[in-house]
């Protein structure tokens, strides 16, 4: 009986440990870590459905804040893609799908490759900003006019933040372009 007791406790232990490294694995890579299989197709510049409206700044920033008062205050959740819980590029993925009828992929990983890179100071309302903070590899969230964009933050959840001198323009990284049309309309 002894034995079985030892062995079971052996079992907790080393069961526990690997819990505990799979954790921290989860949680040291990106936002999001698991891509969804069926948002993998190509989303190349030119390539992506647009909606007949999507080329106006004023309509495209009015679609987003539409979208963030649905989700505002959802709290940030690492892998969460509902109102239960939501980390940042699941949120940018969401908003994107239901404002624009665009598919962007799962993870913040795959969604800085897709559309134009734009530099900052040519940043327009549905432009995806990038940063790389201290406690994340990535983050990520959709530029609006006044150097504002909307995010899902660990601390506040879904918010509208400032890129300004401060913490998020210190650790600004990059930006892409998504939409196609604004792209060639507005250049």
């Amino acid at each position: 009986m002894i034995l079985i007791i030892e062995r079971f406790r052996g079992f907790l232990i080393s069961h526990t440990l690997f819990m505990t490294v799979l954790a921290i694995l989860f949680l040291a890579t990106s936002c999001a870590t698991h891509p969804n299989p069926q948002t993998r197709r190509s989303l190349e510049v030119g390539t992506v459905p647009q909606t007949e409206r999507s080329s106006d700044p004023r309509e495209i920033e009015e679609l987003i804040y539409d979208e963030y008062m649905k989700w505002k205050d959802t709290r940030h959740r690492l892998g969460g893609t509902s109102q239960a819980g939501i980390d940042c590029s699941a949120f940018v993925r969401e908003v994107y799908k239901n404002a624009f009828n665009i598919e962007l992929p799962r993870t913040t990983r795959e969604q800085v490759k897709r559309g134009k890179p734009i530099k900052r100071e040519e940043l327009r309302a549905g432009d995806l900003v990038f940063f790389k903070p201290p406690w994340y590899p990535r983050h990520v969230g959709i530029f609006l006019k006044g150097r504002k964009f909307v995010h899902a933050t660990k601390g506040e959840g879904v918010t509208v933040s400032q890129i300004g001198p401060d913490y998020w323009g210190k650790y600004y990284w990059t930006a892409r372009r998504i939409f196609p049309k604004q792209s060639q309309e507005q250049e």
